[in-house]
């Protein structure tokens, strides 16, 4: 059960206050207020893109007991506590796919991601697809698009944070280019702490 201390409650009642009009529905909205909470910033608001029913299609995952798969550790140590308080969804990193690389082509991440995907999407699927958290790696997220191409199983929901420079916008607007349900921080802006907390705010709507 999540418990909320008073001085959260406070801050996202201040957030909700300062936000400027927008045309997002119930869930669109609680993702913003954690995002701004999670960065201190209200230019967030402008920056944040989601795919059509991308929340409810999310959340629904959540209920259904979907896993998380992340592209850091620490991505997947913010989101644990809130999953263990709440529905239980069991949280993977890329990290645990690491030590079968041998295509020097990828980097260590998209590789694991990727192999992380493949693996929890075929026990896990449908209604119970898994979640995609990427906060740090552009190319695990370019690399994961290319292999959806082809494949009939999708993510229930990818949350597309990637932060940096080389290649981040280029990773963004590949996801935004598709049909896949998707929650997009664009810019060069993102990273764990923000990708979690869109996970983290979609996981509080379960209670």
């Amino acid at each position: 059960m999540v418990i909320d201390h008073p001085i959260f409650l406070e801050s996202i009642s201040f957030i909700r206050s300062h936000l400027g009009p927008n045309n997002l529905n119930y869930l669109e909205k609680k993702v913003l207020e954690r995002l701004v909470h999670t960065s201190g910033d209200f230019s967030i608001q402008s920056l944040v893109d989601f795919s059509e029913g991308a929340c409810q299609k999310g959340l629904q995952a959540l209920k259904n007991g979907a896993p998380i798969l992340t592209d850091t550790d620490m991505a997947a140590a913010a989101i644990k506590s809130m999953a263990e308080n709440t529905t239980r969804n069991k949280v993977f990193a890329a990290r645990m796919w690491h030590g079968k690389n041998n295509y020097t082509k990828l980097t260590k991440t998209a590789y694991g991601l990727s192999e992380g995907w493949k693996e929890l999407s075929a026990i896990n699927y449908g209604s119970k697809s898994p979640i995609v958290v990427i906060g740090s790696s552009p190319t695990a997220l370019t690399y994961l698009i290319d292999i959806l191409e082809n494949s009939k199983d999708l993510p229930s929901l990818i949350i597309g944070m990637p932060v940096g420079f080389i290649g981040v916008e280029k990773s963004k607007n590949k996801l935004i280019s598709t049909d896949l349900p998707r929650i997009v921080l664009n810019s060069t802006r993102g990273g764990a702490a923000m990708a979690a907390a869109a996970v983290n705010a979609l996981l509080r709507e379960t209670i």
